[in-house]
């Protein structure tokens, strides 16, 4: 009997994820509960192990998904998840073992240098590398042949340094990987020499389920004190990174001086916050950008509703970017990275716009012409809206998700039934 005849009516499926939101259309690993939700009305079992989450629950059932969160009372030592995810994952699989573990980032590697005494598959988000750091430094090179050559540098030397500190090893333990972009795919064949067989090509995006177009918040704006009558850019950033926005400021510096009562949002925390601020003040932008810092996931999409224009040039992420994803549910202008994975679904000047990351004259000039209504916008934002909607379908990224995980398991004779 083959191997795949034996695979069991019910998988046990584990998740991890360092964030689990429950909430739809969060803006982190918003695909992450849909497709949990989705393998477990197929019958699965199906387990999140997670880091924290904000009502503070150890435990959190819903809809049939379990989930863990392992942060205990010092939820700022998440350096410590990997440890706590296989201490708690022994604890779960003496019960009733797994078959198979998705980890989202390298959270789950202890785990998976002990897979076959566990007997365990697993599987590994392309997150899981450092390929993003990749992406986000070739953002930020400029069109001279020696910007070329010193981002050319950087790069192999972040490539060398990520691959054989840490990459080589979770791609070494991996019996799959996620991507969802043909960058991602490419990369992992041509660079990391994965294995193409092994690699799964999914196209997560966020949680499908209500593309209802939402209403202005007027309560928000006014808040915000932003007048009505004003043209307003929005961009989200984790402030990993500070270059990008920098640039965006700088941009936007331009634009104010010709369109002064234009606003730009900027939503976000992070290590850089202090010194993206100080770039605006010394910009003198003080009155023209609200830096409203961290906001709950799901308030995010009520801060894109007031976009005219919603811009996300970062390249940290090697995947689509899920408030790029939002802005063109809500039929707004987008602009994006002409070298980050939202470039393979956006067609430049059709249903948004792609530039080079570093090219702040290019930012400028397409922000005030959008602002001065020199372009239209309507037709754009429709064209988003749609290909959002024929290119992400929870259920089809639900069945492959269950494809992968079975083409993994079969190809996996350690895993015990």
């Amino acid at each position: 009997m083959s191997k795949s005849a034996q695979l069991p009516d019910e998988l046990r499926i584990c998740l991890v994820a360092e964030r689990f939101p429950i909430i739809g259309r969060s803006m982190m690993r918003g695909f992450l509960w849909p497709i949990a939700r989705g393998l477990a009305k197929a019958g699965h079992q199906v387990t999140v192990i997670s880091w924290d989450n904000p009502v503070g629950e150890s435990e959190l059932e819903q809809e049939g998904v379990k989930a863990y969160f392992v942060a205990g009372n010092n939820p700022r030592r998440i350096d410590q998840f990997p440890r706590r995810v296989q201490q708690k994952f022994h604890s779960l699989h003496k019960e009733k073992n797994f078959h198979i573990v998705h980890s989202l980032s390298h959270a789950a590697y202890r785990v998976a240098q002990e897979k076959k005494q566990l007997g365990v598959a697993v599987a590994y988000d392309v997150m899981a590398t450092k390929m993003a750091e990749l992406f986000a430094l070739i953002g930020m090179s400029e069109d001279t042949v020696s910007s070329r050559l010193e981002t050319g540098a950087k790069v192999a030397y972040r490539f060398l340094k990520s691959y054989f500190s840490r990459d080589r090893y979770i791609l070494g333990d991996a019996d799959g990987v996620f991507v969802n972009s043909p960058q991602q795919e490419l990369a992992l064949e041509r660079y990391y020499l994965y294995p193409a067989m092994k690699t799964y090509k999914i196209p997560y995006g966020i949680e499908i389920g209500d593309f209802s177009p939402r209403q202005g918040s007027d309560q928000l704006r006014q808040k915000l004190g932003i007048p009505k009558s004003s043209k307003v850019a929005v961009t989200v950033s984790d402030m990993v990174e500070k270059q990008d926005v920098i640039n965006i400021l700088r941009a936007f510096q331009n634009v104010v001086v010709k369109k002064p009562s234009s606003h730009l949002i900027i939503v976000g925390d992070g290590p850089y916050f202090k010194d993206i601020e100080f770039e605006m003040l010394n910009l003198a932008l003080g009155s023209h950008v609200k830096m409203v810092g961290s906001v709950p996931p799901y308030e995010i999409a009520e801060y894109i509703d007031l976009a005219n224009v919603f811009i996300n040039i970062g390249g940290r992420t090697s995947g689509y970017e899920p408030s790029l994803l939002e802005a063109m549910i809500q039929e707004k202008v987008i602009i994006g990275s002409e070298v980050s994975p939202i470039s393979t679904i956006v067609e430049d000047g059709v249903d948004g716009f792609l530039i080079r990351p570093a090219d702040v004259g290019a930012l400028s000039h397409l922000l005030l012409n959008l602002f001065l209504e020199n372009i239209s916008s309507e037709p754009m934002g429709t064209n988003a809206r749609k290909k959002i909607l024929d290119i992400f379908d929870t259920k089809k990224m639900v069945q492959e998700t269950l494809g992968a995980y079975e083409n993994i398991l079969t190809h996996s004779s350690w895993v015990r039934f």
